[in-house]
């Protein structure tokens, strides 16, 4: 990867990288989801394969193929192409990218672009700074985050971007990625495996459209599994269902948040008994506080 670069990490050998890295799409042809955006004919599916790329922003949650689609365009580009993690650059690191990036563009007549995951960890003077690089063309911009950009990015910079939202992998599509990492030799290949398709399945819908967390279950159970006198590590439903953790995608202070006591409610509005259930023990497994709970049930019967 041309310009490839990660402010303060050291270099990893390949193989003792975690299994969602190892097995990254190289190439569009082996990107599994995101069809309404990268189907053949599809705007950002042309201008990745036109290597004319505007500014970007994608946005979408976790696992859904962002990094990896900036990953794929760094490998087929012909731009110098930088990484940034907004996490951990500073406003220092940014310049130093764009200075570089100057000396390139009057040297080589080269432009970069500048990937910077989690952009929306970067308050609003750190945004600033790529302001004027990114409106004159020094540089050009991808930004990934899994929060809603009108929200967490400053208007002027998304006024210079196209913004794409990424959605949740689909069962078929999580499959498909299970199945590659199996074959693929930088993943599983080089064991020798039997998984049955209800174990597959199981992963599918355990990891919620979350490929990063399907490949991370599917790599924990292969290595914690004894194999059998023939050599093979057997996967079963019960051994993927022992390896598993119960899992809901919820956070107290984000969307999920919101998102499940607004079903929780717009069930018991419904009359719909069971999915309001469903929604209450989502709620109380993930560790919400119950007097939030207990609020929105007083807030409901008060307006119902």
């Amino acid at each position: 990867m041309r310009g490839l670069f990660n402010s303060g990490s050291q270099k990893i050998k390949e193989g003792n990288l975690p299994l969602p890295i190892r097995v990254r799409p190289e190439k569009l042809e082996d990107f599994f989801g995101q069809e309404h955006i990268l189907g053949i004919g599809k705007p950002l599916r042309k201008i990745i394969e036109s290597d004319k790329i505007p500014s970007l922003i994608f946005y979408g949650p976790p696992g859904c193929g962002k990094t990896a689609l900036a990953m794929i365009i760094a490998n087929i580009t012909k731009k110098n192409f930088v990484y940034l993690n907004a996490v951990t650059a500073t406003v220092s690191d940014v310049r130093e990218v764009i200075n570089e990036a100057r000396k390139i563009l009057k040297i080589e007549g080269k432009r970069t672009i500048l990937f910077l995951d989690e952009i929306s960890h970067f308050n609003k003077l750190q945004q600033d700074a790529l302001l004027k690089d990114v409106e004159d063309g020094t540089i050009i911009l991808i930004g990934a985050t899994i929060y809603n950009p009108f929200f967490y990015i400053n208007t002027p910079l998304l006024s210079r971007a196209l913004i794409f939202e990424f959605k949740p992998l689909s069962d078929e599509n999580i499959k498909k990625i299970i199945e590659n990492a199996l074959k693929n030799k930088k993943g599983l290949g080089k064991y020798k495996i039997k998984i049955t398709e209800q174990a597959i399945e199981f992963i599918c819908k355990k990891s919620q459209g979350d490929a990063r967390k399907a490949l991370n279950i599917l790599e924990f159970s292969v290595l914690t599994s004894e194999t059998d006198k023939d050599g093979y590590i057997l996967i079963d439903l019960n051994r993927i269902k022992e390896c598993v953790d119960k899992y809901f995608i919820y956070d107290r202070s984000d969307d999920a948040h919101y998102d499940t006591i607004s079903a929780f409610i717009k069930s018991m509005r419904g009359s719909d008994p069971d999915s309001a259930l469903y929604y209450l023990a989502r709620m109380i497994v993930s560790g919400e506080d119950p007097r939030f709970i207990a609020r929105r049930m007083l807030i409901f019967a008060s307006e119902d």
